[in-house]
């Protein structure tokens, strides 16, 4: 019997974030930038209703600062400061992000060469070099994406919806609630998706490990296919697998 399919593997997550544990500055600097964006995010879709509401509909004179021009120009102005500054704090949390992501990988694949090098020779006759050279480059980068458009944007971008929502249902709540209705059906699709697109990945990266590996043994091993005449079947093998 089968054993149940683990939703989430936190064991292999709390090994991947050992290594960055030497990079924890990094860490802790991307979380209080995605802690200001999430404060952020509702900021300019308030000017915009105060822009809309007091500044066009009622006419309402600048209060900001007193008779340098309009309200709707002062808060225009705003909107542009603010724009500003949300941008570059969007950039410098990607650059942490990414930055924080390849020292990890350099540490992990720095690790695992370490590991296959101390491998005993046995090893080598049960796998072959390109499925290793596939694990070793093709799925350690993918740990890159956890943390430069995985974990920490995905803790960023709950943090801006629950932003959001909060402003929203205290503005209305009965609004708010309409337009949160498709959100059990997105969620739906969501999952559905995400074990589809699971299965193909993984999928995916067997075929690449098996075409590694096809391709270095039959280039390294040329000669021992030509001596044996077997470049017919090799060949007839290739083709029988598009």
């Amino acid at each position: 019997m089968s054993s149940p399919k683990k939703i989430f593997n936190f064991n292999l997550l709390r090994r991947v974030f050992q290594f960055a544990a030497p990079y924890k500055k990094k860490f802790y600097n991307s979380l209080i930038l995605a802690i200001v964006l999430a404060i952020m995010a509702p900021l300019r879709p308030l000017l915009i209703q105060l822009t809309i509401n007091q500044g066009i509909k009622g006419g309402t004179e600048a209060f900001f600062i007193k008779g340098t021009g309009g309200f709707i120009i002062e808060v225009t102005i705003l909107q542009i400061a603010l724009l500003l500054l949300e941008t570059a704090c969007r950039f410098f949390f990607t650059f942490l992000t990414a930055s924080l992501g390849q020292n990890v990988v350099k540490d992990l694949r720095n690790a695992t060469y370490n590991k296959i090098l101390h491998l005993n020779l046995a090893q080598y006759d049960k796998t072959p070099i390109g499925t290793l050279t596939t694990r070793t480059i093709n799925d350690i980068e993918s740990i890159n994406d956890i943390f430069s458009d995985g974990l920490i944007p995905i803790i960023a971008d709950l943090l801006s919806i629950i932003s959001v929502l909060t402003y929203m249902f205290m503005v209305d709540w009965k609004l708010t609630l309409v337009c949160l209705a498709p959100f059990p059906l997105l969620i739906i699709a969501t999952y559905f998706f995400k074990e589809t697109v699971n299965k193909s990945f993984t999928q995916v990266r067997n075929a690449v490990a098996n075409l590694n590996a096809f391709v270095q043994e039959h280039i390294t091993g040329m000669s021992v296919v030509q001596a044996f005449c077997r470049r017919g079947k090799r060949a007839q093998k290739v083709y029988s697998h598009k």
